[in-house]
C-alpha cells in the first residue's frame, strides 16, 4: 500500500469525525438533514481525492458519527425518530454512490489521458517514418516507448531474425504465446524471461523487438496492442527504406 493510500485511508475515517465533532456545537440550531449535507460533502471530498476504499470507509464513519452525535438520545447508538433513521441510511447509500462515481470518473480520465498518449505515439511514430528519420533512430524510439507500455525492463530490435532463442512471443492481436500456447496475462502477469515482437510487412520478415519483461507486470490488452501498432509501423518504415 503506497503512502497516498494509507493517507486516503486516514482521511476516509478522520474527516467525518473531526467534521461531526465541529458541528456538536450547533446541533440545536439546524435541521439534521443540513448536517447531513455537509457529511455527504465531506464523503465527496474524500471519495474524489482517494480510493473506493477510503470513499466507502468516509460514507460508513459519516453515518456513525451522524447517529452518535447528531441524533437524539446524543452519544448514543439508539435512534428514536424514523426521519432520522430515513437520514442516516440515506448518508450511508449516498456516500457509496458518490463513492462509485468518483471511481468511474478518475478511470475515464486516466483512460482518456492513455488514448491522448496512444494517439500521440502512433503519430510521432508514422511522423518520423514519413520525415525519413533513420532507422537506428527511430528503431530507439519505439523500442523506448515499448519498454514503457508493456512495463518491460528492455528493449532492443534484432535485424532480421524470429523465434532463434525465444519462447515466448507477442502476437498481432495482442495476446502472449509460450511455446506456441496461450498465456494467462490476466491472471499470470508477463512470462518471465524474453518475448519477441515480430516487425514483418507484406509477408517479409525485418527482424523483431526482444521484449525483456519485468516479474508482475501486467500491460492491458490496449497496450498490447498499440505496442503491435508501433512495430507495424515500424514495419512499413523499414520497407519503404529498402
Amino acid at each position: 500500500m503506497t503512502m497516498r493510500d494509507r493517507s486516503a485511508l486516514l482521511a476516509g475515517v478522520a474527516a467525518p469525525l473531526v467534521s461531526t465533532a465541529a458541528l456538536v456545537p450547533f446541533r440545536e440550531n439546524f435541521a439534521n438533514t443540513d448536517a447531513a449535507l455537509v457529511l455527504v460533502a465531506v464523503t465527496v471530498a474524500v471519495a474524489a481525492a482517494g480510493s473506493r476504499a477510503a470513499g466507502y470507509l468516509a460514507a460508513a464513519f459519516s453515518a456513525a458519527g451522524f447517529d452518535f452525535f447528531l441524533t437524539r438520545p446524543y452519544e448514543n447508538v439508539n435512534i428514536t425518530r424514523r426521519s432520522d433513521i430515513e437520514t442516516t441510511v440515506l448518508l450511508l447509500v449516498i456516500g457509496f454512490a458518490v463513492t462509485e462515481l468518483a471511481v468511474w470518473g478518475r478511470r475515464s480520465r486516466t483512460a482518456s489521458g492513455w488514448r491522448a498518449g496512444y494517439l500521440k505515439d502512433l503519430y510521432d511514430t508514422a511522423e518520423a517514418a514519413a520525415a525519413g528519420t533513420s532507422s537506428r533512430v527511430l528503431l530507439g524510439q519505439v523500442a523506448n516507448r515499448l519498454s514503457q507500455l508493456l512495463e518491460l525492463r528492455s528493449c532492443r530490435f534484432q535485424h532480421g531474425i524470429a523465434g532463434l532463442g525465444v519462447d515466448g512471443r507477442l502476437r498481432h492481436d495482442g495476446s502472449v504465446t509460450v511455446a506456441g500456447q496461450p498465456w494467462p496475462i490476466a491472471e499470470r502477469g508477463m512470462p518471465p524471461g524474453v518475448l519477441e515482437l515480430l516487425v514483418e510487412s507484406r509477408g517479409r520478415l525485418h527482424g523483431r523487438f526482444v521484449l525483456t519483461t519485468s516479474a508482475g507486470a501486467r500491460p492491458p490488452l490496449e497496450h498490447r496492442l498499440v505496442a503491435v501498432t508501433l512495430a507495424d509501423q515500424v514495419a512499413a518504415a523499414l520497407a519503404a527504406q529498402d
